[in-house]
């Protein structure tokens, strides 16, 4: 069975990419979970946040929406002491501003996945990858919810993160052809 290349580097990335990488979501509270995980790899390798996502569903009360906007500044201050998440002050700050905005984007769009899903009309952009160096970091979707997302008083989401988004999402099928779930994943 044949995988993307980058899924081979460990048993983690190779689950992560079996079971979840390039699958649509469309459940509110996956896809700002998503998200975070996305925000918070900024910078780092993916293997780093695979290693850390059971600590960061406990430490963000499992992604909660409404929880992570409530969050004050003694909550702030004891993810910014948790060993087992990212502890980078933008990124903790982040999180909590970016769950309020999602609040604001569901009152909006009904949910955070038609707000998302709006961007392709409901349709995964299917790409046509034959090596990783075909993948690129960011396009023109990426670039206008990124952009959006930040009219909208999001932080830490840059066109590459979204598109890193996009694709764990399944918004992108950035799957190489030869990858048996390429196929899998065509609409």
């Amino acid at each position: 069975m044949q995988r993307c290349h980058w899924s081979e580097t460990s048993d983690e990335m190779r689950a992560y990419h079996d079971t979840f990488w390039g699958t649509p979501i469309h459940d509110d509270q996956a896809l700002f979970a998503k998200l975070i995980l996305d925000m918070n790899q900024a910078g780092l390798s993916w293997a780093t946040i695979l290693k850390k996502t059971a600590n960061f569903y406990e430490a963000y009360a499992n992604f909660d929406i409404q929880q992570v906007a409530a969050f004050d500044q003694e909550k702030f201050l004891e993810l910014m002491n948790n060993p087992g998440i990212i502890r980078n002050r933008l990124k903790v700050q982040a999180a909590i501003v970016n769950a309020q905005k999602v609040i604001e984007i569901q009152a909006e769009f009904g949910s955070f996945d038609s707000y998302i899903w709006s961007f392709t009309n409901g349709k995964v952009e299917q790409h046509h990858i034959v090596t990783e160096q075909d993948i690129p970091t960011r396009n023109d979707l990426s670039d206008r919810m990124s952009k959006d997302m930040k009219r909208r008083g999001m932080k830490f989401i840059g066109t590459t993160t979204i598109y890193a988004y996009l694709q764990a999402i399944g918004v992108i099928n950035d799957h190489a052809q030869a990858c048996f779930r390429y196929a899998a994943l065509l609409d």
